[in-house]
């Protein structure tokens, strides 16, 4: 399997990639392929894993729901996908990694690395100073590198915006980090604090690439010099459009399909038999729009169905030491989108496919 053929972000992916990399170099210390493989690939796994996880977080009521064809990004007519979707992807699975291997590293999971007292003792600002036990994000990032992107071994213009996307990721796990301060002083007084820098919660850093995600740029480049492959030509092309682009914005090259209809070729399950929401408590708009954005405007209806669902209630506590619930069975009301009945609705599903960016 050519490697730069695909991004494969499943554990056997990631494994291959690795196994096959010469050597590694981090920090002050050297790691064969083969013990870096066994170091890091568990908390790798992991951070790949989690962010997957996160994307399906961030697209649940999407046309395009991250499903589990995204871990292998789909190809067509022999070329790797550039969408926008794609570009989530790589950024959030680059995240993952980069942040799951710096939160293990703070926890003291390797033995060649622990907090990040680089700056410790210096004057951060009025009334504080650098102390604590900073994440180590320095490490996560040079370490996440070598395995992530070692599953992009192209040169063209393609695997460039992954690799930038790639990196993109790895950023917004920085551009999030938060200081957290410890006062010190007489009863308390906080005359002075010390602070260090920690990883923010992971859904934090989600949220801030969904919204790289909607402000994503199209590269818009000549179709001819791209085909050229890695030619001089086409690398000509691929620098002189990056030259323009901001090292934190996501970019792709190819417009989304159409994620109303189902696309087996591109792994795509289409909206049909997906469930919306019209009704619950803390609904933010985006979500109660779901019904129409997955279901009406894809050429669906809205179908209500009972379904019985079982919970524990009634707990009490018996001396000692054990809780005893009651099983309660409640009816609760559920929505999915279904076939219509008439052809009635395709105008309405062609209209909405052509407004452009939507999911």
């Amino acid at each position: 399997m050519k490697r730069s053929t695909f991004f494969i972000l499943s554990i056997t992916g990631l494994y291959s990639a690795i196994l096959h990399t010469a050597a590694w170099s981090v920090n002050n210390f050297l790691m064969t392929g083969p013990k870096a493989y066994l170091t890091f690939s568990s908390s790798v796994a992991a951070g790949a894993h989690s962010g997957m996880e996160e994307c399906k977080f961030q697209f649940g009521w999407e046309r395009w729901n991250c499903p589990e064809s995204a871990l292998q990004l789909s190809t067509h007519n022999r070329l790797r996908s550039a969408t926008r979707e794609t570009s989530f992807v790589h950024a959030i699975s680059s995240a993952g990694v980069m942040y799951t291997l710096t939160r293990n590293c703070s926890l003291g999971d390797f033995e060649s690395c622990g907090c990040d007292d680089s700056r410790n003792g210096r004057v951060g600002g009025r009334g504080w100073v650098w102390g604590g036990c900073s994440d180590n994000v320095e490490f996560g990032e040079k370490v996440s590198k070598l395995f992530v992107d070692a599953l992009e071994t192209g040169h063209d213009t393609r695997a460039l915006i992954n690799l930038h996307n790639n990196e993109v990721g790895r950023l917004a796990v920085k551009d999030t980090m938060k200081r957290a301060c410890k006062c010190h002083g007489v009863s308390g007084s906080c005359s002075i604090q010390t602070c260090w820098l920690q990883l923010s919660e992971f859904r934090e850093i989600g949220n801030y690439l969904k919204i790289k995600y909607d402000q994503a740029h199209k590269l818009e480049m000549d179709k001819r010099r791209v085909r050229a492959g890695n030619s001089a030509d086409s690398r000509g092309a691929t620098a002189q459009t990056f030259h323009h682009v901001h090292a934190t914005e996501l970019v792709f090259l190819e417009d989304s399909p159409d994620y109303c209809t189902r696309n087996a070729s591109l792994g795509h399950h289409g909206t049909e038999g997906r469930e919306c929401l019209q009704t619950g408590k803390n609904l933010s708009q985006w979500e109660k729009r779901s019904c129409r954005r997955l279901c009406t405007e894809c050429g669906l209806r809205v179908e209500e169905r009972r379904t019985e669902v079982v919970s524990s209630c009634n707990c009490k506590f018996h001396w000692c030491c054990t809780v005893r619930c009651e099983q309660c069975r409640t009816l609760v009301a559920k929505h999915f989108c279904t076939r219509r009945g008439d052809s009635a609705a395709a105008p309405n599903h062609i209209r909405q496919r052509n407004r452009g960016h939507r999911r």
